[in-house]
Parts: C-alpha cells; sequence; structure tokens
C-alpha cells in the first residue's frame, strides 16, 4: 500500500530526451506486443457498467481509441468518444461542448462518468471536470500535459510546438492555459475528484513533470507506466491499469496498489509509485 503522503511531480527538467523523442516509432512494436497482453487484460477486473468518456490526444481521432473503447466495452463499461472528431488542440467550441457533453451522459445514464483523456484529451478532461464536478466519477490522464510551468511554458519537443503554431493557434501548445477556464490549472489548484496520472518516462512528447501532478494522496496520484507516447493507448499495462482505476467503487477510492498480474508486471517494468518525495523518484 503506497504511503498516503503528498503527491509530487516528478523532478525532470527540460524536455523529453531526445532518443526518446526518436523512437516513438516503437509505438509499432506496441501495437504488435499487444495481443501478448492478453493474460493480463483477462484478469483485470470487470466494470460496473458506469459511463466512460474517452478523450483523443493532439491530431488524433476516435479511431486512435479502438484498443481503450474496445477493451472498456469487453469489460462492461459504458464506453464513449467525445464526438468531436480530430483533437486539433484547444477550440473554443470543444471546450464549450464538452462539459455539455458530460452533463448529457450523467443525465441519461443517472450516473456519473469517468473521463479517460489522452495526451491533450487529459488536458481537455480537467477542462470538462471543472464545470461539471457533480457529473464527474473520476479522471485518468494518459501521458498529458497537466502541469505546465509559469515562465518555462510547455517543454514537448520543438516540433511539435511548431505543428501546434500551424494547426491551432499561433502562440502554440500554452495558449489553453489562457483560457479563462484554465485558471484552477494555472493556479496548480486540483480538482477534488479521484484523478490518475499515468506517465512514461521514456515518453519522448510529453516530459513527466508535465504529465504528473501535485495533490493530495486521498484523491490524486502519479502512475509511472513503461512506453511511449504514441503508444499508450495500445499498452496492455497501461490498459489493464486503466481498468484497475475505473473499477475503484465510487465514493470509496484508495490509491494504485495492484495485485495479481498486474502487481507483478507493473513492478517489474515501471517500479514504484509516485506518491514519494521528489529526491526519491525514478
Amino acid at each position: 500500500m503506497p504511503s498516503l503522503g503528498p503527491v509530487v511531480r516528478h523532478t525532470h527538467v527540460g524536455r523529453p530526451g531526445l532518443l526518446n523523442s526518436l523512437l516513438e516509432s516503437r509505438v509499432f512494436l506496441e501495437m504488435a506486443l499487444l495481443p501478448a497482453s492478453l493474460p493480463l487484460l483477462m484478469e483485470a477486473p470487470a466494470g460496473d457498467g458506469h459511463p466512460v468518456l474517452l478523450l483523443p490526444g493532439f491530431l488524433a481521432g476516435e479511431s486512435s481509441l479502438v484498443a481503450l473503447r474496445m477493451f472498456l466495452q469487453n469489460k462492461g463499461y459504458d464506453v464513449h468518444t467525445w464526438g468531436l472528431g480530430r483533437n486539433v488542440g484547444f477550440r473554443s467550441k470543444h471546450a464549450n461542448a464538452l462539459p455539455q457533453k458530460i452533463r448529457y451522459l450523467h443525465h441519461t445514464t443517472g450516473r456519473k462518468v469517468s473521463l479517460v483523456g489522452w495526451s491533450l484529451g487529459g488536458v481537455f478532461a480537467l477542462y470538462g471536470a471543472e464545470s461539471t464536478l457533480e457529473c464527474v466519477r473520476s479522471i485518468i490522464t494518459l501521458g498529458s500535459p497537466v502541469s505546465v510551468d509559469r515562465g518555462v511554458g510547455n517543454q514537448s519537443p520543438p516540433a511539435l510546438k511548431a505543428m501546434y503554431r500551424l494547426v491551432s493557434h499561433r502562440q502554440g501548445t500554452s495558449a489553453h492555459l489562457m483560457q479563462p477556464r484554465a485558471k484552477a490549472m494555472r493556479e496548480r489548484r486540483r480538482l477534488a475528484v479521484p484523478t490518475s496520472c499515468l506517465y512514461s518516462l521514456t515518453d519522448g512528447v510529453v516530459p513527466p513533470q508535465e504529465a504528473t501532478i501535485d495533490g493530495d494522496a486521498t484523491l490524486h496520484e502519479n502512475i509511472k507506466v513503461p512506453g511511449s507516447h504514441v503508444g499508450l493507448g495500445f499498452n496492455g499495462i497501461v490498459l489493464a491499469t486503466v481498468a484497475n482505476r475505473l473499477a475503484e467503487p465510487e465514493g470509496d477510492w484508495k490509491p494504485f496498489s495492484p495485485h495479481g498480474m498486474l502487481g507483478q508486471v507493473w513492478r517489474m517494468t515501471a517500479g514504484r509509485p509516485v506518491s514519494e518525495a521528489p529526491a526519491a523518484s525514478a
């Protein structure tokens, strides 16, 4: 059982390692290895049928969520995708439509909604949850830049920043942080809802200090996983961890402490949870 001391961000400084960025193409290997994770995925706990809303990463569409969607549906969850097409960065229409989607799912199902956001989708999840807390059960982010430092800005690779300026906003990847609804994120005020931030030390897109949060261990956690950024949604350990977090009983959420096959595999590949002191961060 992890310590319930303060949850802290990872202590990495600067951009992702250049080698990690160059090796993002290993996503194809991770996708090819997904069938080998079948025993691990079969052991993952069954869901209770509550609605889960999946949010894609930057430049990704609904198809990028196919593995997550199929797996969680198979586990018994009522899975939905955001229905807003390709994620082309922060758009006011997306920020306005997402809370409406969350409220709609809550109203039609009569149950609180869990949000699972990959990369920039995790940032959208926090945006959407801030104004709909009464409708949200939990938030899970996968390699999402949820903790960008003031005065330093986003530390993603230059090529990604250039792409964001070209496709989404001339002010780049930090544009969404200037929006009024991002005030809580700028001030690092964490939402009073169970939040699990999954991150990888070998992520070549979002560095670990941005993909992790400071928070209260009774509600917030950072979970280290192996793998690339682009492959997070096809990574068997990630999928099993998402299922583990979604299976936490509503109103009785506990920090990540995996058992069985997931516990064995996770400890071999990722190690300690990051509800630990900065000096001890992996």
